[in-house]
């Protein structure tokens, strides 16, 4: 109201008010804006988490961003937003690292089901499905930790590796139906007037499958036809139902004292009050004891129709039993539960399966009757593994190996000779073997670190390849000191130079070491000798001449000044203060000859020295010789005479012996006191480890001819050194690994006669003592026997005697009438109870457990009737002979009053002698299965346990191949083999051939060198002995000789042999006539061939020895100069080229003037040049090298490392090989490798370990058991060795020991039980109780009468009549004999070879019902479908197929057919399954009507399986309808008209009209027309014939072509007859047989017809 005056307020009102509606506003928007921010306009945000970041473990921290947002998407002040919700921004988390890896892993569970993808709408989607629909299956994906398997965070897993997938793709076949097969036939109607149904049935051959259509009925029924009943005649049939017997049941009180027969008393307490009838009667009976009570049935009379009728309508003679003696079902009672035993895994290592605990109980008393069985008496579980209890880790197991032992050449060897003589120094390729051995590694719990036990365990618990234990190696041959020849003799030298107070001294000679001594004792040769020698000389002067100068004038007398240098032995000039004590000349007279003076040459140098050394009948000599140049003048000086021009001296004048130091070889190092102290202050370049010793070795002075002697005869400075210090080796201690554990003594019980057990240990020595070190011990194996082994209890079952026969207590037998006499069949019992080995009271158990089976508590017993035949009991067999036709019997005689009574005197019926046949001890032997492969040294015997082969096992020769035996008895039966033969096989000697290898002689010596002078080629060679055969090692290659030859290369010394030259002699003058005898002339020398060897040094040897084309000359031309000419001396030396050859380079000549003539004629020239001609007169020389040669060995190797060399000489550049010294002088770079080590591969044979002991065998009886033995292969095959054999396992049959087990019969078909029959004992009334309440007594006797082959009834037979109701079905158990194969034959034995009876298959008897007239039933089983698997476009979808059974429900009675309802089927997987199509087939249209049906692909008809889609139409129908006049419906489905009229069709190919054919009378197709239409429509005949029938008229009313040509045809024909009566009638000739002539006619008019 306020409001409305506002508005109509006057204009000063409005303005008054203006600053409050302002504020207003104002104040209404803040409200607003708080209202928005509670209306959720601001909101948290959050991004994402992070990375773990901090410790490892669980101390991690990861974080996050957080921010405020306006609806909108702005961003604002935290404060905008509701503190409350805030989400976090920090959160811990677990820090993964690298280590973590083995302690987490991803547990991934196996693929769900296929299940359909539910689409947008969330159904599957419903569609045609043509061969599968689209799927999807899912699994749990988790992270877990693996020591306690609890679940963590994804994160830590993803850390290391992807999470595996959760989700897959699958497909899931189309919805299949189920299927079932044809009907069967009707069954048959029955014969009476009563009404009865017929009806067929199928059976299930596939289930329904991915949501496919249930099953269709199983079963159709129709009424019979059946005529009506005459007057009289019921019209309903009766039968005897039998019910089933009621639950077994005590005595009223009041019976027990009756006749005292009822049942024992067990107790004092039986007089107590019963409150409630039978139900109140409790008597206290000890365990072990049985109750005996009774049971009932109800017996009823049924009409065929199903309802009840008046028993008398029913009832026959004898009357069924109603009553029975029955026991008293009782329950087994078991003690308490034990405590759980501790855990079968006592450590825990990742993924290893988890420990079990297991806890017992023990039987009180076993189930009687029909009450409840035993439970289970153990109980197992997993054993808790996380949590508190953390298991120790488990060990690991790794290989580990001792060192290599020595190499050892003589293995190879003997592969290749084992008759070999042992070598004294066998080398090169050999083998060398360890031991492998397993062991345990710990880890330390908390620590990462791996502990390791070196204690030997079993090699199985080691994964993974075992290490080689044998390899190949290189043994080092030895090779001897090589050293050169002997250098010259030095000069006479004292001991000492600086003190020369002596006169003796030493001449010397030497020689080097060329290659050094391998693997020898022996070191090299003495390196220096010397011989004692008189005024030993340290240094002298070396003086050279000057020329000659004349005292007067250019010739005469003269001086000639001498220059002296002092210089030592070694020829190094010296100060000459130490010469100064010796002469020292200066100047020398001598000569410059005159114009007219002779003229003599210089002194030739000393010849070489004839003999090495002096002695007694050799002295050495050398000379020197000159000449005379030219000849006098008068008044000149004459010539000197010729003894003059030679001279002679003695050299080598010392005696042939000379001395050496000998040394013995160097003992040990060993340590020294005074060296142990120079350990504490000297490091011995840094390998003082093991400290520093001393090495001593004895010296001794030598004579060369007569042994040892004074050491003053050889020189002390060269005296070899006595000590010297050495590095002492390191101890190497024996190291062997820690004992085993001894092996496992057996846990089970004992018996207590059984022989001791033995456990062993062994260890392995995994390092060898050297050099001084602890021993090895001599115990590796230890053996001991088992102590504290449980011998096994005895405990044995004692049987009480059987109480007197129980009946069916009087009051309840005499309320049925004819049963008043207190006789017939009832049970009796007997106490059983355990006792131990001492006769004391035991549990039972303990006898359960040791005794065997309890004995049966219950047997049937029967009080015999007034009317019964009684006997006595059977008396013992009589005795047997020997022979095996014989028989033996046993009698029985009739006691009481059936002496008197006729029936009992029938033997047939009651037989008082039995006869059988006696036990044959006759046995028979055929042979089984294959021979084994021939077996060498292993026989039937096996080797002990625990031998070990050392590798000397024959592997070839003879030996023996084995048969299995299998031995039968004189009925077929199969017995023991050892009945036939002793170890159950038959034996045959065989011969495995031995492989013989190639044969080569040994190798012959080697040839000399073929060169005389540098490389040349040493052969050897050997021949061939053998040949290979049976796979021996192949022959190298050989020549045609049958040789096989080895070329090594060889160096000759190029002066090994040298031309000497002796001087010339004088010259010759050629012309005689010349009476000064000067001028031109020849001389003559001789040359001789002679050795440069050592030992041979100086003799002459024969010239083919030296090189011919080095020889020297041995005349030459020479001149005598005449008195008074020039005289000149003899040509110097030419000088030498350069190295590098150059013509221009002149080589030069000179000679001197050594008399001047007296004329004016001149001198001859004093020098000669020619130029330098290379392979003239120049040469120029290079090192050359041989190619490699082959590998060489040492001389006891045979494989292995070896050595090839090539050899260096010198070649001078004309080709020639010249001395190695001329390369020297020119200091060319020689070739670095002329050696290299190379490896001769080792032919190595297969080693194979012995054979192991043969196995268990395969089989424990029967037939087709297989024994196994194995070798292994120590060293594979290498090189041209043999190689290892295919067969690493032998295998032989076992002999055929019998099987025995418990055969079950087939079910009887279901009987009711209406009387008792002779049934055996046990299995009628109650079942006999034994261990578990079943019937073993009764069994045992069943089967020895079916054994017996007694021809009496053993079961129950169906009472007369119809009767029906609640039955028993039954079947025999019976123990056999057999080989385990298929084809045999079981054949019958005694119970006791079967032992216990099979706890589950012991059930022998089961409920079952006939069924009554009017009463639905099941039908049997049918059989099992074929397997089939679920395929989609013919591939199997499964693994698994599947196979169906059913049983369908019948109903007798028209009346109860309608209440009969329900079908049973069974399906089981099943192997070997196969994929089936299913296809429509049709029949033949009939009418337009065809039969449709689905087939599968192996031809059986069914129902189900094909796709309703795709089912082919069975009745066919014209589209659109045939309407037009005189129009049909045709069999290919489209209208077509009747006869006399053509179809007239349309452009769109349907019929438009039926016109009739033009051409035929009226009459006629009227007649057609009336027929026609009289006609089906739809005849058969009519459309078969209907497209071929006679139109000659097409639609456009033209004629067809068929028309013209049957014209032709005609035409044809009148031509054809005509021609043929115009030869007919002409006149025929004589000679014409006209039959056969008119036969081609006749066939040829045939033929035509035909067309």
């Amino acid at each position: 109201m306020l409001l409305q005056q506002n508005w109509v307020s006057p204009h000063w009102a409005w303005q008054s008010l203006g600053k409050s509606f302002l504020l207003f506003v104002f104040l209404m928007l803040q409200t607003a804006d708080l209202e928005a921010r509670r209306g959720h306009q601001f909101v948290w945000k959050t991004g994402h988490w992070g990375r773990c970041i901090g410790d490892c473990g669980s101390g991690g921290v990861r974080s996050r961003a957080v921010w405020c947002t306006h609806a909108e998407g702005w961003t604002t002040y935290h404060a905008n937003c509701d503190q409350k919700d805030k989400p976090e921004s920090q959160r811990r988390c677990f820090k993964v690292c690298d280590w973590h890896l083995e302690l987490f892993e991803w547990e991934v569970s196996g693929w769900d089901r296929c299940g359909l993808v539910p689409f947008a709408g969330g159904e599957v989607e419903a569609g045609a499905c043509i061969t599968a629909q689209h799927g999807l299956q899912r699994r749990s994906v988790r992270c877990l930790q693996k020591l306690n398997r609890t679940v963590v965070a994804n994160e830590i897993c993803e850390y290391f590796t992807p999470q595996p997938p959760a989700e897959q793709a699958c497909l899931v076949p189309c919805p299949r139906d189920c299927v079932v097969s044809e009907f069967s036939g009707w069954s048959e109607c029955g014969t009476g007037c009563a009404k009865s149904l017929q009806h067929r049935t199928r059976a299930v051959i596939a289930p329904p499958l991915y949501g496919g259509a249930p099953c269709p009925n199983l079963t159709e029924s129709r009424a019979c036809v059946a005529p009506a009943c005459p007057l009289g005649e019921e019209e309903h049939a009766y039968s005897l139902r039998v019910g089933s017997w009621g639950e077994c049941r005590l005595p009223h009180p009041r019976d027990v004292d009756l006749a005292g027969r009822t049942m024992p008393d067990f107790g004092s307490d039986s007089g107590e009050q019963s409150t409630s009838g039978l139900q109140g009667y409790k008597p206290h009976h000890r365990p072990g004891e049985v109750e005996i009570g009774y049971q009932t049935r109800q017996i009823r009379c049924v009409r065929s129709d199903g309802k009840n009728a008046v028993l008398s309508l029913c009832v026959q003679d004898p009357a069924p039993l109603t009553f029975k003696s029955c026991v008293i079902a009782k329950d087994c009672e078991t003690s308490e539960w034990s405590a759980w035993s501790s855990c079968s895994q006592t450590c825990g290592w990742g993924d290893l399966a988890p420990g079990f605990r297991s806890r017992h109980r023990s039987v009180w008393s076993v189930a009687v009757g029909a009450g409840k069985q035993c439970p289970e008496l153990e109980e197992r579980e997993v054993c808790s593994v996380g949590g508190k209890e953390l298991l120790q880790p488990c060990p690991r197991f790794a290989w580990r190996t001792s060192e290599w032992k020595a190499c050892q050449a003589s293995l190879l060897l003997d592969q290749q000779d084992p008759h070999h003589h042992k070598h004294v120094s066998l080398c090169g390729g050999g083998t060398q073997t360890r031991e492998v051995y397993c062991v345990q590694i710990t880890v330390e719990l908390g620590m990462h670190r791996l502990k390791e036990v070196t204690r030997p365990v079993d090699g199985k618990l080691c994964l993974g390849p075992a290490p080689s234990a044998s390899q190949l190696c290189n043994l080092p041959c030895p090779s001897a000191c090589v050293v050169s020849a002997w250098s010259a003799w030095g000069p006479c030298l004292p001991e000492s130079c600086q003190d020369r107070q002596g006169r003796r001294g030493f001449r010397m000679r030497q020689r080097q070491v060329i290659v050094d001594p391998v693997g020898t004792l022996a070191g090299c040769p003495h390196l220096i000798e010397s011989i004692l020698c008189e005024d030993p000389v340290c240094y002298e002067w070396i003086v050279s001449e000057g020329i000659c100068v004349a005292d007067r004038g250019k010739c005469g007398p003269g001086s000639r000044m001498l220059k002296a240098v002092c210089k030592n032995k070694k020829g190094e000039e010296v100060p000459h203060h130490l010469c100064s004590e010796l002469p020292r000349p200066e100047v020398v007279a001598c000569e410059i000859p005159c114009a007219t003076d002779c003229v003599i040459s210089e002194w030739s140098p000393w010849s070489p020295c004839s003999h090495s050394c002096s002695s007694k009948n050799a002295e050495g000599s050398q000379s020197r010789s000159r000449s005379i140049l030219a000849l006098p003048a008068e008044g000149g000086r004459a010539c000197p005479p010729d003894r003059a021009l030679q001279e002679h001296r003695a050299c080598n004048g010392h005696p042939c012996v000379h001395f050496f130091w000998e040394t013995s070889p160097w003992s040990s190092c060993s340590k020294d006191a005074l060296v142990t102290a120079l350990n504490a202050t000297i490091n011995w370049s840094g390998e003082a480890a093991c400290g520093v010793g001393v090495q001593t070795r004895k010296v001794f002075c030598m004579k060369s001819s007569s042994g040892q002697v004074t050491p003053k005869r050889c020189p002390e400075s060269i005296r070899p050194e006595t000590m010297r210090p050495c590095l002492l080796l390191c101890k190497k201690d024996c190291v062997v690994t820690p004992f085993s554990e001894w092996t496992r003594c057996p846990t089970a019980c004992q018996p207590g006669n059984a022989t001791a057990v033995k456990q062993s240990r062994y260890r392995i020595i995994v390092q060898d003592a050297a050099h001084g070190g602890q021993a090895c011990p001599d115990t590796l194996y230890e053996e001991r026997e088992c102590e504290d082994i449980p011998i096994c209890p005895v405990y044995r079952w004692k049987t009480h005697r059987w109480s007197h026969c129980v009946l069916v207590p009087d009051s309840v037998r005499q309320g049925v009438p004819g049963h008043s006499e207190a006789c017939g069949h009832g049970l009796q019992s007997r106490a059983v109870t355990c006792l131990s080995e001492h006769n004391d009271s035991a549990d039972v158990g303990d006898c359960m457990r040791w005794a065997g089976a309890m004995p049966a508590l219950v047997q049937e017993c029967l009080v015999p009737c007034k009317d019964d035949c009684t006997f006595t009991p059977w008396s013992k067999f009589t005795a047997c002979s020997f022979d095996c036709e014989s028989t033996r019997s046993r009698r029985r005689s009739l006691t009481g009053r059936s002496r008197k009574r006729d029936k009992c005197q029938n033997t047939e019926v009651y037989p008082q002698v039995e006869t059988e046949l006696c036990p044959c001890e006759v046995f028979t032997s055929q042979p089984h299965g294959n021979w084994s492969d021939c077996i060498i040294g292993g026989g039937t015997s096996e080797p002990r346990l625990g031998t070990r082969s050392h590798g000397d096992t024959k592997e070839c020769g003879e030996g023996v191949r084995l048969r299995a035996i299998a031995c039968y008895d004189t009925t077929g039966r199969l017995v023991e083999p050892s009945r036939c033969s002793s170890s159950g096989y038959i034996e045959e000697s065989c011969t495995v051939p031995c492989p013989f290898d190639c044969k080569l002689s040994d190798w012959s010596s080697w040839s000399p060198c073929s060169s005389s002078c540098g490389p040349g080629v040493k052969v050897r060679s050997k021949w061939l002995k053998e040949k290979p055969y049976n796979g021996g090692r192949p022959c190298p290659k050989l020549d045609l000789k049958n040789q096989v030859y080895e070329a090594v290369p060889c160096y000759a010394e190029c002066h090994q042999y040298s031309w000497v030259v002796e001087p010339w002699s004088p010259c010759k003058i050629n012309s005689e006539q010349n009476s000064l005898h000067c001028g031109e002339g020849i001389q003559t020398r001789k040359v001789r061939c002679v050795s440069t060897a050592e030992d041979h040094g100086g003799e002459t040897v024969p010239n083919a020895l030296c090189d011919q084309a080095e020889m020297p000359a041995l005349m030459q031309k020479c001149s005598l100069y005449c008195p008074s000419e020039c005289a000149v001396s003899d040509w110097g030396q030419w000088s030498t080229c350069p190295q590098v050859c150059d013509p221009n380079i002149m080589q030069t000549r000179t000679r001197q003037v050594l008399r001047s003539s007296v004329n004016t004629k001149p001198c001859p020239e004093e020098s000669q040049m020619k130029p330098c001609i290379l392979n003239q007169n120049c040469f120029q020389y290079q090192y050359n090298l041989t190619g490699w040669s082959g590998c060489q060995l040492g001389a006891n190797a045979t494989c292995g490392l070896g050595e090839r060399r090539r050899l260096l000489s010198c070649r001078r550049s004309d080709g020639a090989t010249v001395s190695m010294q001329l390369c020297q002088r020119l200091r060319l770079e020689k070739p670095v490798q002329t050696r290299s080590r190379c490896v001769v591969g080792c032919a190595v044979d297969c080693r194979l370990s012995a054979w192991s002991a043969w196995s268990q065998c395969s089989h424990t009886c029967g037939a087709g058991g297989q024994m196994v033995r194995g070798r292994s292969v120590v060293l594979r095959a290498a090189g041209e060795g043999r190689p290892c054999p295919e067969q690493l396992a032998q295998h032989r049959s076992c002999p055929v020991k019998p099987c025995y087990s418990w055969l079950l019969g087939p079910w009887s078909p279901c009987r009711v039980q209406v009387g008792l029959s002779p049934a055996p004992r046990g299995l009628l009334g109650a079942p006999a109780a034994g261990v578990d309440g079943k019937n073993h007594r009764g069994t045992a006797e069943l089967i020895e009468a079916a054994a017996r082959g007694s021809e009496a009834s053993l079961w129950p037979l169906t009472a007369l009549g119809g009767q029906c109701g609640d039955g028993l079905q039954v079947r025999n158990l019976t123990c056999v004999v057999h080989d385990a194969s298929v084809s045999v034959t079981s054949k019958p034995v005694a119970n006791a070879l079967c032992g216990e009876l099979p706890s589950k298959e012991s059930v022998l008897q089961l409920p079952c019902s006939v069924p009554c007239p009017g009463d639905c039933h099941l039908t049997e089983w049918s059989e099992w479908s074929s397997c089939e698997l679920t395929c989609i476009n013919g591939r199997s979808f499964e693994t698994t197929g599947r196979q169906s059974r059913s049983r369908a429900f019948i109903s007798q009675s028209p009346e109860n057919q309608e209440s009969c309802s329900g079908q049973v089927m069974e399906t089981r997987p099943c192997s070997g399954g196969k994929c089936y199509d299913y296809l429509w087939k049709t029949s033949l249209w009939r009418d337009n009507v065809r039969t449709v049906w689905c087939q599968r692909s192996d031809g059986i008809n069914v129902t189900g399986g094909c796709a309703l889609r795709t089912k082919p139409a069975e009745v066919r129908h014209c589209s659109p309808a045939c309407r037009k006049p005189f129009s049909y419906c045709t069999q290919r489905g489209v209208c077509g008209c009747e006869r006399g009229y053509t179809e007239i069709m349309r452009s769109d190919g349907f019929l438009d009209y039926c016109m009739k054919v033009p051409g035929l009378e009226d009459k006629k197709a009227d007649v057609k027309t009336i027929a026609g239409k009289n006609k089906p429509v739809n005849s058969k005949m009519h459309d078969i014939f209907k497209g071929w029938s006679i139109q000659p008229f097409n639609p456009d009313g033209k004629l067809k072509m068929w028309v013209y040509g049957v014209s032709a045809g005609g035409f044809l024909i009148i031509i054809f007859l005509i021609f043929t009566s115009y030869l007919m009638c002409k006149k025929t000739k004589q000679h014409q047989s006209t039959p056969p002539q008119q036969k081609p006619l006749t066939l040829a008019y045939d033929g035509d017809i035909d067309m």
